[in-house]
């Protein structure tokens, strides 16, 4: 009995004791921030109508952006497309993102494409004092693709893409010394289009594809400037066409996508007497493999190289794997087609609010005359904070040339 009751009061002691000597991690975020975000947002008004989605839809001029492995599938020989989406547009009128696309086919079995996406934020008007004349200064970015698709067998492709990324927002007459970053990234894609397969009372196609892109290394504006993660990314997907007849199908696709970036660790300190803040006894936690200290409380350290991050992003979360799932964003489409001339659709898009929130549902249709195609989308915000892109409407254009010279159904 006695050696129960000692064993019960080491155990209160210890409790006690630890008590006093708590790791405190100060309110922080760790949602995952890169340089050159614009690069994540749907340039195209087909995929912002489905959710920002498009690594397994159906192969459009604008597959660039999404999974170029697609465009080995076209029906038509060669497009050429352009959108711009408004940015901010209830605050200001000059900030957007412009996207310019041309793809060719070049036989049954490849393809190649080439793009141009353009960010503006706009003027800046810059005034030393009253009697200086002001400084415009436009900030922008751009990045520049190329992508070959090779086709592997009749129903699978896959596709390499070359990006060069160029980020000028720095503001020369307020530091000298600022220049443009640049850096480039690489796209690895698949995608799987399975035959026509009769069943009951209507025809149907699988559609499967994935992506891993930007793959590169990091950007930064000097040599004394931070190391700033590119937008590297996994996209996952898969869809079906209902077609019902020659003139009605519809589509649903569902997509999951995560940043293969480190995430944030949680800085935190020791607090030897309880009380929240850290004094000059409280040290910080210890680091375990060197013995040191370090700053580092909880995950991993994000200082590390861009290879080595994509697959630390896999398993460094602070709170685990259930907050590694909570930074996957998923996003569910439908799209009706009638006689492949117009076209209705309809997508919702979710983000983890521990990991920026993002959350709304979009609507677009589509409209085919002739080789000319128009796309539009308007996004409805279903999140506590508003979208920049709430209540924009955005159109695309774009040409088909040799509509029809491949057979792929």
């Amino acid at each position: 009995m006695k050696k129960y009751i000692l064993t019960l009061i080491t155990i209160t002691v210890y409790n006690l004791s630890s008590a006093q000597e708590t790791i405190v991690f100060p309110n922080q975020s760790t949602v995952i921030t890169t340089g050159i975000p614009f690069m994540l947002i749907a340039p195209d008004a087909r995929a912002a109508a489905l959710g920002d989605m498009g690594v397994a839809t159906s192969v459009d001029a604008y597959s660039q952006q999404w999974n170029s492995a697609k465009y080995a599938f076209s029906e038509s020989k060669s497009g050429f497309s352009l959108s711009y989406t408004p940015y901010l547009k209830k605050l200001v009128n000059d900030i957007g993102i412009g996207y310019v696309t041309y793809y060719n086919r070049l036989n049954e079995g490849s393809a190649f494409a080439v793009s141009l996406k353009y960010f503006g934020l706009g003027e800046i008007e810059l005034v030393q004092d009253e009697f200086s004349d002001p400084v415009i200064q436009k900030p922008n970015e751009l990045t520049l693709d190329v992508s070959y698709a090779l086709r592997l067998s009749d129903q699978f492709a896959m596709s390499v893409a070359m990006r060069y990324l160029r980020s000028d927002l720095r503001i020369q007459s307020v530091d000298p010394d600022a220049s443009a970053a640049g850096s480039f990234g690489v796209d690895i894609s698949g995608f799987y289009q399975s035959e026509e397969q009769a069943y009951d009372s209507f025809n149907g196609r699988t559609r499967l594809g994935f992506a891993i892109q930007n793959l590169g290394p990091t950007i930064k504006y000097d040599n004394a400037g931070r190391e700033n993660f590119l937008p590297t990314n996994l996209k996952l997907g898969g869809g079906f066409d209902f077609i019902f007849d020659e003139y009605n199908k519809l589509a649903v696709t569902a997509e999951i996508n995560k940043l293969l970036v480190p995430t944030p660790p949680l800085l935190g300190f020791v607090d030897t007497n309880g009380d929240g803040i850290q004094n000059n006894d409280d040290s910080t936690t210890p680091d375990v493999d060197e013995g040191e200290p370090t700053i580092i409380a909880a995950g991993q350290s994000n200082d590390v190289g861009f290879l080595k991050g994509v697959f630390q992003s896999f398993g460094d979360a602070p709170g685990g794997f259930s907050e590694e799932l909570k930074e996957f964003t998923w996003a569910l489409s439908a799209e009706y087609q009638y006689q492949d001339s117009f076209a209705f659709r309809a997508g919702y898009f979710n983000e983890s609010d521990e990991k920026g929130g993002r959350k709304f549902f979009a609507l677009g249709a589509g409209f085919k005359y002739t080789t000319i195609k128009i796309d539009t989308s308007y996004l409805f915000s279903a999140a506590k904070v508003q979208s920049p892109l709430e209540g924009t409407l955005r159109f695309s254009l774009t040409f088909n040339f040799g509509d029809g010279e491949y057979d792929e159904y």
